[in-house]
């Protein structure tokens, strides 16, 4: 409710997922400010009226928005870093603890009914203390998964464009080349962004440089991983299992994908909680409502 008088106050159109331009049009005799999660690229920005000065996504991702188009028109952008941080980095341990303990085919076992034992070899997972823990990108939500997992004795091995100082590293070990981490990863997380235009960072090459028995997470984006590559790594039982948040296609992800029994899956949900998702919205609206008066926005977004 808050955030809906907000809206009305700040001359704020939300997007929806159909009709997005006819929408906005109703407005066009007034500056306006869009809050968006949805995709605008190509025509749907060229359609957007001269009335709109600002697209505030409600999002840390920005690969749904054509970023030079819009600001080719003199149209702001911001976005919502920082408020997710935890909430993702508790999503990204709940999918380490589920692919390596085999919650998707436990989950599986009791709504079709336990009947059985299971005796002394049956659906064994992995142990996740001690286990050494490779994460691809350590911004801010690399790193608080380091911290989580530091809770487990996980040994932190990470690959980013730069290095990071010896208090933010705590411990962690420095890979320049992916290439060079992954042999030693017991598990590997991404948490970098993603370009659907961009070649995939995990394809059947660097699948294959994971020693055998490992576990894959991503609850960065889909568009990092070669999905028929990976189906390959988890049929072939290369990898053990996989966590997954993100997907090339969403929604609708590869069937093939949801039809493996070592994949614990859920809906793009690393921010779905109440108080990160009202925290993102609010954020939008500090930045749109900053735009209105003139003032610095909170989170701008520069291409």
């Amino acid at each position: 409710m808050k955030t809906i008088k907000r809206q009305n106050t700040a001359g704020v159109g939300v997007i929806p997922p159909q009709g997005r331009i006819r929408c906005i049009g109703r407005h066009r005799k007034q500056p306006r400010r869009i809050c968006t999660q949805h995709d605008l690229w190509g025509k749907d920005v060229e359609a957007l009226p001269e009335c709109v000065k600002l697209v505030s996504t409600v999002s840390v991702g920005l690969d749904h928005l054509d970023l030079p188009a819009l600001h080719a028109r003199g149209i702001a952008v911001s976005n919502t870093p920082n408020v997710l941080t935890d909430c993702n980095a508790d999503l990204s341990m709940m999918l380490i603890l589920a692919a390596c303990r085999r919650a998707a085919e436990y989950y599986t076992l009791m709504k079709k009914g336990w009947h059985h034992g299971m005796g002394m070899g049956g659906m064994l997972g992995h142990r996740v203390t001690g286990k050494r823990l490779g994460i691809v990108g350590m911004g801010r939500i690399g790193q608080a998964v380091a911290k989580r997992a530091r809770g487990f004795d996980m040994t932190i091995l990470y690959h980013n464009r730069s290095r990071l100082s010896a208090a933010e590293e705590a411990g962690a070990t420095y890979f320049e080349k992916l290439e060079d981490m992954l042999p030693h990863c017991d598990v590997l997380t991404l948490h970098m962004p993603g370009s659907p235009s961009a070649p995939p960072l995990m394809n059947s090459q660097t699948f294959s440089l994971l020693p055998k028995g490992s576990v894959f997470v991503n609850a960065a984006r889909g568009s990092l991983v070669d999905e028929d590559a990976l189906i390959e790594a988890l049929e072939s039982g290369h990898l053990f299992g996989a966590g997954l948040d993100v997907y090339r296609q969403e929604p609708n992800p590869n069937p093939r994908l949801t039809a493996l029994p070592n994949i614990f899956m859920t809906p793009h949900a690393g921010s779905a909680t109440i108080e990160t998702r009202t925290a993102m919205c609010m954020l939008a609206l500090d930045n749109v409502e900053a735009l209105a008066k003139g003032l610095p926005m909170p989170s701008p977004v520069t291409v």
